[in-house]
């Protein structure tokens, strides 16, 4: 396991927070490290990871709706997702080639990793999420 997921793992320990199941991917130069939950927002459970490597980055990744992307859906959501990526500094939205909508948060951790860095995005995020779920899903259906 590599040091930034150690710290995160001890971090979740120390803090009693067991919403995360851990996977170690095998074979991975960067000894990848992923732990996944969700959050939940407006009823629905959004699926989440917490992505550590050796890199000097940390990603925090949240599955807004698979499949969003639809062609009748297509001029308005992307326009949507420019818009709410160039307006929002900590967050950027994408749709990936599977059509899904993802909300990513890039953090660098230079020397040692603090879990509280990290869970304090949870809390942006989650704010934000409860803010705008409701117009994503407006763009989208």
């Amino acid at each position: 396991m590599n040091k930034k997921a150690a710290a995160f793992e001890a971090y979740l320990k120390e803090k009693d927070i067991m919403v995360f199941a851990e996977e170690e991917l095998k074979g991975d130069s960067q000894h990848t490290v992923v732990f996944r939950s969700h959050i939940t927002t407006e009823g629905q459970q959004l699926p989440t990871v917490v992505i550590l490597d050796d890199s000097i980055f940390a990603l925090v990744r949240v599955q807004i709706m698979s499949q969003a992307l639809s062609e009748e859906n297509q001029l308005e959501l992307l326009k949507m997702v420019n818009e709410e990526s160039a307006g929002y500094k900590p967050f950027k939205l994408y749709l990936n080639k599977e059509g899904d909508l993802l909300l990513d948060v890039c953090l660098t951790i230079e020397d040692e990793l603090h879990g509280d860095s990290i869970y304090a995005m949870f809390a942006l995020i989650i704010d934000y999420l409860n803010s705008n779920y409701r117009k994503f899903m407006k763009r989208i259906w």
